[in-house]
């Protein structure tokens, strides 16, 4: 039992043999079947363990001292503030420096070891020299290979930068996306024949046939990672190429941009990759982690001391490019990094600094491999984005028959495209933010997305843009249809006035409808219950029902007043005793602007009575009087006359409908016979009309001698008892004037002297004259 005790313990322990676990659980599964064996075996353990506790160090005492060990680490776990962070990181730094430093020097001491009288070298130069020559063979070959098929793709890559640049305004931004993606695929294509070609020379042509090298693989495999690097940089800094260029920058400073970051890659990258591993394995590990912490703090200074001498130059071409910015956070961002640009280009080349010192075996590949993603990202994003912008910055134009039969259609896809694709710009650079950060893992956006927060928001963002989208379409196809119906250059003719009112009303609840409908269902989408919204709608709905009764009768007389088309735009109406035009026709209430030009906002609940003066026709009913010893039908043939011209007329001739109607002799009035007439007339045209024959009636009643009479005074003296008047004493102000209507050779009279004669006139029967007394002064004030 003791034996198989043990033997049970260790089963958790990996064995080199196959089945060496076999005999412990089969001899346990018998001991356990015997029920004798099965007793012993509870005894002898209950032995064991009183045994342990008599022994010194009991169990307590180890679990404490284990706790009183362990103190120090769960306070230092549960002190994650960013102080005790940075400490920890800059104190791991600095000792894994000081480690490196001392392994060096015991590497150097071990690679020359003390001999019989001196020193000697342990190093192995015949085998450095074979692994030197072969390698020297390798990488001239591959470098060879691959400058021979970018000789022979160059010609493609002129030919295509020529096409970009000479082919027009019109697909510039199609001919520079494929130009820039074809050129990336060639690209690619050559580093990966030179990378295969490199491999097969390095297989069969170089050392062992059939065998690849552990060298080789690893220059190969640098040079496949560098060379993929390089071709992305080369997408965005083409030296050589105006048309494959996707930054708008000149070919110098393209040029200067793309040699640094080769020098720089190629240095890293070959050094970190292929010399560092070399050094590990030919001579010592420690003297290879001090190379590699020589490369990256060479490479520090060199790309810290690039970064600053360029960082006013790089400023100021941000701001530059963020003054013609088009939108307000882009303008604000590109400032940003114009400010603090080189601060974030010397932060990165420090991280990666302290990454090569505290995991000197894998930051550089993980860095590397972060680094290409980061270039591919921004590159796509920089492709689109600036794709976008290009068609955000092209206004669209229709033709001319469909401008004039829809006219607000080009204005509306100008103003909704741009601010859609504006959407879609801001949406590219949260991905490629994202995007970015997942590949320094600093968000695993795989993870996240799986989640369901992560799902539910990437599917209800998509959600919103598609309603929105088709909100948007909608509207600009309704709203495209009703001026269709309303523009009068469509072939169908002016609508009508009704046609106008019912379909303006019609774009405005249906620009309501869609905005509410939309935000509600938005609402939903983002999480919102909108229950509580829709019912606290209602019970706001029924409050402001109570509260606003007015504006209740309002609406819902506006609404029967259109049904039963009582009145549109442009008709001239009563409404509420206000007389006028109606200008503005809405669900509530009525613009009408009368005669002097004031404008009127009758609401509808005020209304009564609609009379409108534009329905099928107008009539003109004038009534003219004349004396009572003028002849009726003499006065209604004048009548009928004055008709005729103005039915002749070009200017009324066509708005009249009927014949004359002569109602006849409607009063005999206090001086005057009154005679009434009708012209019907087409709607809105009675009033002109009207005017037009009143001037005529006067022009013919004028020459005919009908006298259209006009009221009269009569001053009467009195009389005394024998039927006497005495004359009229009157004294005369004005000044003598001239009188036309004498005959014709006779002298003119003057007023002075005709109201002489007139006023010693006497008003009395025929009888002898009455010798009368000159009055007094009294009787002449009396007078």
């Amino acid at each position: 039992m003791l034996i198989v005790l043990p033997a049970f313990a260790q089963q958790s322990e990996p064995s080199q043999e196959p089945n060496a676990n076999t005999p412990a659980y089969s001899t346990l599964a018998d001991l356990l079947e015997n029920e004798a064996s099965r007793q012993r075996l509870i005894e002898e353990l209950r032995s064991l363990a009183s045994n342990q506790q008599g022994e010194p160090g009991t169990t307590a005492e180890a679990s404490q001292a284990s706790n009183a060990e362990q103190t120090p680490e769960k306070q230092d776990a549960q002190d994650t503030s960013l102080a005790r962070r940075l400490a920890d990181t800059t104190s791991s730094v600095a000792g894994e420096m000081s480690s490196q430093f001392k392994n060096l020097a015991g590497a150097l001491g071990a690679l020359i070891a003390p001999a019989s009288g001196g020193f000697t070298s342990n190093i192995d130069m015949a085998n450095i020299s074979r692994v030197a020559l072969n390698m020297a063979l390798v990488i001239a070959a591959t470098f060879v290979l691959f400058f021979i098929l970018r000789g022979v793709a160059r010609p493609l890559f002129n030919r295509v930068s020529h096409w970009t640049q000479h082919g027009g305004d019109r697909s510039t931004l199609l001919r520079t996306t494929a130009a820039v993606v074809l050129a990336a695929a060639v690209d690619v294509i050559v580093v990966a024949l030179a990378y295969l070609g490199g491999n097969l020379i390095a297989t069969f042509a170089v050392g062992e046939s059939g065998a690849l090298s552990t060298q080789a693989s690893l220059f190969l495999n640098a040079f496949l990672i560098i060379e993929l690097i390089k071709a992305a940089i080369r997408v965005l800094f083409a030296s050589r190429h105006e048309g494959l260029r996707l930054l708008p920058i000149d070919a110098q400073e393209a040029d200067h941009w793309n040699r640094w970051l080769a020098v720089l890659i190629g240095s890293v990258g070959y050094g970190m990759l292929v010399a560092v591993p070399l050094v590990n394995a030919n001579l010592s590990l420690p003297l290879g982690h001090a190379l590699g912490l020589a490369i990256m703090l060479l490479a520090f200074i060199y790309a810290t001391a690039f970064v600053l001498k360029n960082r006013l130059k790089v400023r100021a071409a941000l701001e530059k490019k963020a003054a013609n910015a088009s939108m307000g956070v882009s303008s604000l961002a590109l400032r940003l990094i114009a400010r603090l640009w080189h601060l974030l280009a010397i932060a990165y080349f420090l991280v990666v600094l302290v990454l090569s010192i505290v995991h000197p075996e894998d930051a550089l590949p993980s860095v590397m491999l972060a680094t290409l993603q980061t270039l591919i990202i921004v590159g796509v994003g920089l492709l689109l984005s600036g794709m976008l912008t290009q068609v955000i910055g092209k206004r669209i134009t229709l033709s001319a028959d469909w401008r004039r039969k829809l006219p607000k259609l080009e204005a509306r896809l100008n103003a909704y495209i741009p601010t859609f694709l504006k959407v879609i710009r801001t949406l590219i650079l949260i991905a490629v933010v994202m995007l970015v950060f997942n590949a320094w893992g600093l968000f695993d956006l795989a993870a996240w997305y799986a989640t369901d927060a992560g799902y539910n928001t990437i599917s209800k963002l998509i959600d919103i843009i598609l309603i929105l989208a088709v909100a948007a379409a909608l509207w600009i196809i309704l709203a495209s249809l009703i001026e269709h119906r309303l523009n009068a250059d469509t072939g169908r003719g002016e609508p009508t006035a009704r046609a106008k009112t019912l379909l303006s009303l019609f774009r405005n609840a249906l620009a309501i409808t869609l905005i509410t409908m939309t935000g509600m269902i938005v609402l939903a989408e983002i999480g919102i219950n909108i229950g509580p919204l829709i019912a606290g709608a209602g019970v706001l709905g029924l409050a402001i029902g109570f509260g606003a009764q007015k504006l209740v009768q309002d609406i819902i007389t506006g609404v029967f007043i259109q049904i039963e088309n009582a009145m549109n735009t442009g008709d001239v109406v009563t409404v509420g005793g206000i007389t006028g035009t109606a200008e503005r026709l809405s669900i509530r209430s009525v613009g009408i602007r009368d005669l002097s030009g004031t404008y009127h906002i009758v609401p509808f609940s005020s209304v009564d009575t609609v009379s409108n003066y534009m329905r099928e026709f107008g009539n003109h009913v004038g009534e003219y009087g004349i004396a009572y010893r003028e002849s009726i039908d003499d006065a209604i043939v004048q009548l009928e006359q004055a008709f005729e011209e103005l039915k002749a007329s070009e200017e009324h001739g066509y708005k009249l409908l009927e014949p004359l109607s002569v109602a006849g002799v409607i009063a005999l009035a206090d001086s005057s016979v009154n005679i009434r007439v009708i012209i019907k007339t087409t709607p809105g045209d009675q009033w002109a009309v009207g005017r037009a024959y009143n001037r005529l009636v006067k022009k013919y009643f004028d020459a005919a001698g009908i006298e259209i009479p006009f009221p009269h005074t009569t001053l009467y003296f009195g009389q005394d008892k024998d039927g006497l008047a005495p004359p009229a004493n009157l004294r005369i102000m004005q000044q003598d004037f001239p009188i036309d209507n004498s005959p014709a050779g006779q002298p003119r009279e003057t007023a002075h002297s005709r109201l002489v004669e007139e006023s010693s006139t006497q008003h009395e029967p025929a009888t002898p004259p009455k010798k009368h007394t000159q009055p007094d002064r009294d009787n002449d004030e009396n007078t």
